[in-house]
């Protein structure tokens, strides 16, 4: 034996052959990758308009644009006219020459950039008899609607404030307005023009607004947005952000007030962004009373019964009302009409200086049934009570859910929500749970959106994860704190599938270029906020530094260096690993624990340490060699000439030699007094050493999350920083220590699949037999055309045709 080194040096000597080499660390040269990296980077520097804490800086600026708008609805033609000024505040530093506006409603031309450039989804074949491309009948009809009706923006009569032409040029879905004079740094300038467009069948086109129509009874129900020339939003990051508007990334846009006419149909109810104005005009006392009441009422009050819209749907009228709308300090407006709404509402009594009072309300047709009648505003209450904790007072004086043909679009004040109940033959309404988890979740989902990006304003033609991967990580906060048995698909179970695969974008994606919108935008994001919130910060850390960031960006345009940084400084925690994992790389979480090896403490007294070696070479299999020479019989040598032995037939490799005790007690001579009492503890405590090594398969590097099981049923739970991986992200060891009589009888990583990771099987030591399940089956013949039986099908009889209607 070589001469002992002092134990605080050596620690741990392994029993085992050979392992001290295999859990040596390696690493080749030159393939060293630091996934530690500061994202400072990769980040905007900051400045003065956005500092390095992530909050506005001292010179942050934004503009400001208000509108004021009369629009008319031509219920029979289904066509919008309207007349709007618009006042136009430059907060920036900088002289504009020109204004850029957003004409969204020109994505339906079909010389738009988003129609030219539309792909045909279906693979072709090269044998049309056997393989065909398909083409459904909603698109044909999209093509045919298209073609039939003349679609997009008509501008005219562009004035300035004097009433002097403006020059403008109409780039796909943008607008140039050239001014007559250069707008200085805090002047402002206002405006005017007239626009009209044919409002798209939703059903047909599929849009973000448009009209539905009612066969059975003749009625409509319009849901209007991207309505109006809006200005594009001109920042400090980017100047105008006039990216033109292909479907995807949804619209950035400038705070500002609204005044808001709208004439429609007498018989017509009309949900808006903001406050009613003129209720006297448009409602009836009666309905006025039964608003009053709403507002300190236990459950919703319906302003407009099922009776009495069901008696609006069956008369019609040529005659008008105007509603008027005010909002101050919104981004957008938006607006629904129709003679089917009913219209209930409950007040949200919410305290505080800024909004005490909130009325939330629902606006849906008789096809909405108990479904709208007992969850929609109550639905809009919750996502209220959730998502203030988490960021501020829902600020505004309305919050609405209307029902119509949009699935799910949001606005200032207004969403637009699709479920629905099914009429059965017995006259009866139900609704399935899938419909019913559909509708609470998407109320949520987009009441959510009003306070991002609607009131944290993100630029969302960029960064989509920033609305949606944000708002659906707080749905998914407020859902299961409504039902936590519905499915809200924000676990990081749910995103696991996605991560492994090869067809993906980085979160960080430009929204118009991203693969997979659903689990990229907002599954990831929302999965990687719950991570990083029950996992990395823990809840005190992360609510405080969402809520600062809420605050600090209220009412202003929030970059994602502006999020990144806010979390990190006010949390106090280093998170640019996480941040350039999961939002910068499509490297996936897949940690595999692959061995453990259980160590002991060598003494270092020869007489008790080889002593263990001896029993553990005795433990070793006998080899199948041996074994079956045994079995035959075979004797050997040494055992029929026992009369000639030496030294070595009494004596082996692990007998003690008095050179061995005096090398001992030397070295305990040497020790001093610290060094030998550290030393009797731990040969006294004979604690179990396990070494754990962990190898990265995914490349994301992860807190390391560990369920330790021993061998008298008892478990414990430990966290491994992520940090672990910062000199190795391929491979890690870690030791284990615990008592001597604990010892380890399994461990597993991420036990409640927390953290994303792909492979759950490679997360146990020892290995699992993996359960499944085995489906039988029948082959059947092919079936297709091909293989059509004409000589049988040519004797069927034509049975008489039905048509179905819509509705």
């Amino acid at each position: 034996m070589k001469k002992s080194t002092p134990v605080v040096s050596l620690l741990v000597a392994l029993v085992l052959s050979g392992v001290a080499h295999a859990s040596a660390i390696s690493q080749s040269k030159g393939h060293f990758e630091d996934k530690f990296r500061q994202l400072d980077e990769t980040l905007p520097t900051p400045n003065t308009y956005r500092s390095a804490a992530g909050e506005p800086g001292e010179r942050y600026w934004q503009q400001k644009v208000d509108y004021d708008i009369d629009v008319n609805l031509d219920e029979k033609a289904k066509r919008l006219t309207a007349t709007q000024t618009i006042h136009y505040k430059n907060n920036s530093p900088h002289t504009l020459k020109y204004l850029w506006l957003q004409l969204d409603q020109n994505i339906f031309k079909n010389d738009s950039i988003a129609e030219r450039t539309a792909t045909f989804g279906n693979e072709l074949q090269s044998n049309p008899v056997t393989k065909h491309a398909k083409i459904s009948l909603n698109q044909l009809r999209r093509q045919q609607f298209m073609d039939d009706t003349e679609l997009g923006f008509i501008i005219n009569n562009v004035k300035d404030g004097r009433g002097k032409p403006l020059k403008i040029t109409i780039v796909d879905t943008m607008m140039r307005v050239d001014l007559n004079e250069p707008l200085k740094s805090g002047k402002d300038l206002q405006f005017s023009m007239d626009f009209a467009f044919n409002i798209v069948e939703e059903d047909a086109v599929g849009a973000r607004s448009g009209y539905e129509h009612f066969e059975k009874d003749g009625n409509d129900i319009f849901l209007l947005a991207q309505w109006f020339p809006r200005l594009t939003a001109y920042t400090d990051y980017e100047a105008w952000t006039n990216k033109a508007f292909l479907g995807s990334g949804e619209f950035t846009l400038e705070f500002g007030d609204y005044d808001v006419e709208i004439t429609v149909p007498a018989d017509h109810i009309v949900s808006a962004t903001g406050e009613l104005d003129n209720p006297k005009q448009v409602l009836s006392k009666t309905q006025r009373d039964r608003l009053a009441q709403a507002k300190t009422a236990k459950r919703p009050v319906f302003i407009v019964t099922e009776e009495e819209a069901l008696e609006n749907e069956k008369a019609g009228t040529d005659d008008t009302k105007t509603w008027r709308f005010k909002a101050k300090n919104v981004r957008d407006f938006a607006w629904a009409s129709s003679r089917k709404f009913m219209w209930d509402a409950k007040g949200y009594q919410q305290g505080g200086d800024e909004q005490p009072l909130v009325m939330a309300m629902s606006f849906f047709p008789k096809e909405g049934g108990d479904l709208w009648k007992k969850y929609s505003t109550e639905a809009v209450i919750h996502t209220m009570e959730v998502y203030s904790r988490f960021s501020f007072d829902y600020p505004y004086p309305t919050a609405q859910s209307v029902n119509g043909p949009v699935g799910g679009m949001e606005y200032p004040m207004i969403t637009f929500n699709g479920p629905r109940t099914k009429l059965q033959d017995d006259g009866s309404r139900t609704y399935s749970l899938a419909e019913k988890r559909f509708l609470i979740g998407v109320v949520i989902h987009e009441v959510g959106h009003i306070y991002f990006p609607m009131i944290v304003n993100s630029d969302e033609r960029q960064w989509t994860w920033m609305d949606e991967g944000l708002n659906s990580f707080l749905d998914g906060v407020a859902g299961r704190e409504w039902d936590p048995t519905i499915p809200w698909g924000v676990e990081p179970r749910d995103i696991a599938a996605y991560m492994k695969s090869e067809d993906q974008s980085p979160i960080m994606t430009q929204s118009d270029s991203v693969l997979h919108l659903g689990p990229n935008a907002y599954t990831k994001p929302a999965a990687a906020l719950n991570i990083l919130r029950e996992v990395i910060l823990g809840r005190e850390l992360f609510d405080f530094a969402f809520k600062e960031y809420a605050l600090r960006w209220k009412y202003k345009r929030p970059t994602p260096a502006d999020f990144f940084r806010t979390m990190e400084e006010a949390s106090g925690v280093d998170l640019d690993w996480f941040w350039r994992g999961w939002f910068y790389s499509t490297d996936h979480v897949d940690i595999s624990l692959d061995k453990i090896y259980q160590l002991r403490l060598d003494t270092k007294n020869p007489d008790i340490d080889f002593g263990r070696l001896r029993e553990f070479e005795k433990n070793k299999p006998m080899s199948l060699f041996v074994k079956r020479n045994q079995e035959e019989g075979r004797s050997l040598w040494v055992d029929k000439n026992q009369d000639i032995t030496d030294f070595y037939d009494n004596n082996d490799q692990f007998t003690v030699t008095n050179a061995e005790r005096n090398e001992y007690r030397e070295f305990l001579s040497e020790l001093k007094p610290w060094e030998k009492r550290a030393l009797e503890r731990a040969v006294k405590e004979d604690k179990n050493y396990y070494v754990l090594q962990f190898s990265n398969v995914g490349g994301l590097v992860m807190p390391i999350l560990l369920e330790l099981t021993y061998q008298d049923g008892s478990k414990e739970e430990r966290i491994i920083p992520a940090e672990i991986w910062r000199r190795n992200a391929r491979n890690v060891s870690k030791l284990i220590v615990t008592d001597k009589d604990r010892p380890l009888a399994s461990v597993t990583v991420d036990p409640r699949w927390e953290t994303a990771d792909v492979d759950i099987e490679n997360n146990h030591y020892p290995r699992r037999i993996i359960e499944s399940r085995l489906e039988l089956y029948k082959k059947k013949a092919r079936e297709g055309k091909v293989h059509r039986d004409i000589m049988q099908d040519v004797k069927a009889e034509l049975k008489p045709f039905e048509e179905k209607k819509d509705n």
